[in-house]
């Protein structure tokens, strides 16, 4: 499994140089004033956006990171120099906690963003500044401030549009791999999906991206399976997709498929059933078609919780997924409206 979406980081911002304690001592100027410089400040640490990343995964190896340290002052009023600072990328979503409080400290949610997660320490005072009409030469200089430390985890929420969610072998990839460019990997196993993949739709008017979230299993909220690791990445998104196997391996007929999730979702943290979904099912290849509307009206009386829409489609052959579409362009458009 090479997809990280969480990581736990220690990190350092660089301390304060400290303050040099100096008295000018030239050639025909024996009873020079103090001349000690300041010294620099620490380096500061920052997460900064890169566009080209998707996972956590440079941070499994790699857990301790520290600014450089600020330069001591020196004679001859000489400031020492500032640290450098130290810029970690991450991808675009990622949230960062402070993991001893589970405070969430900043979501760098924006492309271009930058954001300060520690501060270097200032540097210390050189004895020049201690100077005054009283002490013509004090020997004084003050240490520079220590830089702020922090434990932190990162969590990785993906950014898309629409969100599939559904049980192993729904038909959530195969769905995906139709109709846009991702790629995911698909099989005839259970969590075939071992990260969440993203594929752009380009529809007629705009484009959106649409997330394959790994199969959820009953108690995916609580833990058990993957589930719980990735349903933090349809927190996001304003249109939720439950994938239905109307040829499932094991006795799920539709509406227990659908409730079973339903209870999934409205058990994690975020509450993502108050997000609008739909119904998607899939494999009406499989099915004779005189089931279809049978299956629609047990879906629409015995839900314990109605969905908005219900679309019937084949994912492996394409059928009805072109009305799919059109129907997903025009409510992504709509929230992307309601949002501006």
């Amino acid at each position: 499994m090479n997809f990280i979406d969480e990581a736990y980081l220690e990190i350092k911002a660089g301390d304060g140089g400290s303050g040099a304690s100096s008295l000018r001592r030239e050639k025909y100027i024996p009873f020079g004033g103090p001349d000690g410089g300041d010294g620099g400040k620490g380096g500061d640490i920052y997460f900064k956006v890169n566009t080209n990343l998707n996972t956590l995964i440079d941070f499994q190896n790699k857990k301790l990171f520290n600014a450089k340290n600020g330069q001591r002052g020196a004679g001859k009023n000489k400031f020492g120099a500032a640290g450098d600072d130290l810029i970690i990328e991450i991808p675009l979503g990622t949230v960062i906690y402070d993991d001893l409080t589970d405070e969430e400290l900043i979501d760098c949610n924006e492309k271009s963003g930058e954001y300060l997660i520690a501060k270097g320490g200032d540097g210390g005072l050189g004895n020049a500044k201690f100077k005054s009409s009283t002490n013509q030469a004090p020997r004084k200089c003050t240490p520079g401030f220590e830089g702020e430390k922090r434990s932190i985890r990162l969590e990785l929420k993906s950014l898309a549009d629409v969100g599939l969610v559904g049980f192993p072998n729904a038909g959530k990839s195969t769905f995906l791999n139709k109709v846009s460019s991702a790629k995911p990997k698909i099989g005839d196993y259970p969590f075939t999906t071992l990260r969440p993949h993203l594929g752009t739709i380009k529809g007629a008017e705009s484009s959106y991206v649409i997330a394959d979230i790994p199969g959820l299993i009953e108690g995916a909220s609580d833990g058990a399976g993957l589930g719980i690791k990735f349903l933090k990445h349809i927190s996001r998104t304003g249109l939720l997709l439950i994938f239905v196997d109307l040829f499932p391996s094991e006795d799920l007929d539709p509406v227990k498929q659908i409730n079973l999730l339903t209870n999934e979702l409205d058990s994690f943290k975020d509450n993502l059933t108050q997000k609008v979904s739909w119904i998607i099912c899939n494999k009406i290849d499989l099915i004779q078609e005189d089931e279809i509307a049978m299956i629609r009206k047990e879906i629409e009386t015995k839900l314990s919780k109605p969905a908005k829409d219900i679309f019937f489609i084949s994912a492996a052959t394409g059928e009805g997924t072109i009305e799919l579409l059109k129907s997903l362009e025009t409510e992504v458009i709509g929230n992307k409206e309601d949002l501006a």
